[in-house]
Formats: C-alpha cells, structure tokens, sequence
C-alpha cells in the first residue's frame, strides 16, 4: 500500500492564484484580502464580526483580554485539550480550572463545570473536542445563572452544529486554527467570531498592538496619525495567509461531505473489534469531523501507536490530559487521579490517518493494521 501519512492538505492552484494575485499588489500585510476573508467566514459561521488572527491561542487571548480577563480572575477549561487553552489563560493573567471531561466524548462535563465556579470564576472555555460541539445550551444557562463569560475553543469545529447552533452563536467569542493539519489551513493562522459590536471593535485594536489605524487604512485615506487608546498584541493575519484560506471556505461544505464518508467507512471496519472504540456521537449533531480519534486501552495504546509507525502509517495522539504536563503539575500540583476521566482519555486515544482526500482503500489499509493489531491482542490474551 505504501506509505499513509497522518494528514495531506489539498492545497493548489487556486491558492497559488490567490497569493500571486496578493504578491502583485503593494498591501501585504492586513487588508483588503483579510477583509474579505472576515466577511465571508463570519457569513458561513451566521455571527456578525470575524477578525483574522495569527493564531487560535492568540484569539483566545485577545477574546479573554476584551472580556476584562486577568489577575485574580478564574477561567474554567477541560484537561482534554492541546495546551494552547489553558496557555492563553496563563497570557491573561488570570488561573486556569479544570474540570473533568464526559466519559464517552471526551468534550468538557457540563453535569461537573458549576461544582467548579467560585467568586472569582470569570469565564468557562468549551472546547469542541476533534470536531463536536459541547452542550452550547447548558453552558449558556450554566454561564448566565452565574454571569459567566463563554470564550469556544473552536480550533477543531468550523463546521459542526449541535442542537440548532454552531460555533460562536451562543459564547461571547469563539475562536479557531487555521494550523497545518485542520480543515481549512494556511499553515499558521486563526480567527475570533463574535455577534457584539463593542467587543469586535475592542478585539481589532487587540490584534494589532491597540493601534487605532492599520498600514492599510492609512493606505487609503489622507493620512491620519494613529493613536494607540490600549495595550494590544501583534495577532493580525496577513493578506497571503487569508488569500489561502479563501479557496478552501469555497469548498469547506464538499470537503466535510468527503470526511463524513471517511469517517463512516472507518466506523464501520473498526466496529466490534476487540479493544477498541470510538467517541459517541451526540444527538442532532452534525460532527465537524476534524480527526478520527480511537481508543484503545492504557497499557496497549502505545504500543499501538509504534505498531502504525512500524507500517508506515502516520498517527497522533490528540491529546494527553494536560494537567499532568510538568508546568501544570508544577505550579498547580496536580498529580494522578486528580481528572479520572480525562487521563483515562489521554492513555488511551490516538488519532487516525484522515484527511478529504483520503483515499477509501487507504482508509481499509488503516483499519485493517489496527484489526490486526487487535486480533494478536486477543490471541495473546
């Protein structure tokens, strides 16, 4: 079969048309084409404000910064995530909380978060795990029986809906990855969303240092000196990197149709065999379907990890339980047994080879290594 990799982007023509259309004009940096790209991405989502960032850590600091987000103040996250949700925390000074995630997906308990809040808990960050929606509807409850702040993780779920909404429609912000491996990319970049005027205004000062006026504004204007009315950060996505992600919004639609039969085929090889799941799908949900994760059990999944490798076949675990990290266990003192669940997700989950243009039989190949795999398990049992 050859060589299956983790992950293939499908970039090509259409973004080297778009950049050399950027590299033609004198705007670079952010402009017209980030613009556009806003506009368009805010439309697709059904929210009124996006703003391009650099990254989806730097949104989801900027997003805690505008809140009012900082020293003193508690913000509730799940352990089940990449590091970068409990770091923008860090960055706005204020202390990240955990709290256990549910047994079968993985996603942030809702039934735990208010066992968590305290009189400095400020905010609560979802994270919509390999591309499904939290319970949207209990944490808005939850956050304004509190007066909370919801800031969505989105990294993984441009697409996904749950319940009648999507990312960004019921938190204050929701923030997304455009990185190398996700569903539309262009090798580092991410974007906040929000349907509060006042709040958007604030994030584009944030972005680009607090400075009141772009290069591309005063571009296009008599020239006016700029003014700098609060600290920001330097978080603003460029016109190359938004004339990559321009083509992709066009087709995100027929790429997750191509991931959802990905997805199917995988779950239908993969099911019944022995020691091995895969996350529950809630109801009226439609999965983003960033990754495939699978899990198996502790002792085995590294084992299964290097046994994929060992076949040429790419593989990544999304994700560790980040509370075991040494930064967390040494400043926080976390310690084994602290998120049963989450570390039960974390010695057991790995993701699996998936990407739109996967073909079907390599899909066969993966799983067909993974029954092996699960068959030797058996017999030496």
């Amino acid at each position: 079969m050859g060589k299956i990799p983790f992950f293939m982007h499908d970039l090509g023509q259409t973004e080297l048309d778009g950049v050399a259309e950027v590299l033609r004009g004198p705007m670079l940096t952010t402009g017209d084409t980030v613009a556009e790209f806003e506009r368009l991405f805010a439309e697709k989502l059904g929210v009124k404000h996006a703003i391009a960032t650099t990254s989806c850590t730097g949104a989801l600091h900027i997003s805690l910064v505008a809140l009012g987000i900082g020293p003193g103040d508690e913000v509730i996250t799940t352990p089940m995530t990449f590091i970068a949700t409990a770091l923008a925390i860090e960055h706005a000074g204020a202390t990240p909380v955990f709290v256990d995630v549910e047994p079968d997906t993985g996603n942030l308990d809702v039934r735990q978060v208010e066992q968590a809040i305290t009189d400095r808990t400020r905010a609560i960050i979802p994270v919509h795990l390999y591309g499904q929606l939290c319970d949207m509807h209990a944490l808005r409850s939850l956050a304004d029986k509190y007066h909370l702040a919801i800031v969505e993780d989105a990294a993984h779920c441009i697409e996904g809906r749950r319940a009648g909404v999507g990312p960004g429609q019921l938190g204050e912000t929701a923030c997304f990855s455009f990185y190398a491996t996700k569903n539309i990319t262009c090798g580092e970049g991410g974007a906040v969303v929000t349907n509060d005027d006042a709040l958007a205004r604030k994030l584009k000062l944030l972005r680009l240092h607090g400075m009141s006026h772009t290069a591309a504004d005063r571009a296009k204007h008599n020239y006016k000196h700029w003014d700098l009315p609060m600290l920001g950060w330097k978080y603003n996505m460029d016109n190359i990197q938004a004339a990559m992600l321009l083509p992709q919004l066009r087709r995100l639609d027929a790429n997750l149709a191509k991931r959802h039969a990905l997805a199917s085929r995988y779950d239908s090889l993969l099911h019944g065999l022995p020691g091995i799941e895969v996350p529950a799908l809630r109801p009226e949900t439609v999965h983003a379907r960033h990754l495939y994760p699978i899990l198996t059990l502790p002792h085995h999944r590294d084992r299964l990890v290097q046994y994929l490798i060992d076949r040429e076949i790419g593989v990544v675990v999304n994700y560790r339980a980040i509370h075991l990290l040494t930064y967390f266990r040494d400043k926080f003192g976390y310690a084994e047994g602290t998120f049963p669940t989450a570390e039960s997700w974390g010695s057991r989950v790995i993701s699996l080879p998936f990407y739109p243009s996967m073909k079907q039989e390599s899909v066969d190949a993966v799983a067909d290594t993974v029954s092996t795999f699960a068959s030797q398990l058996r017999k030496s049992a």
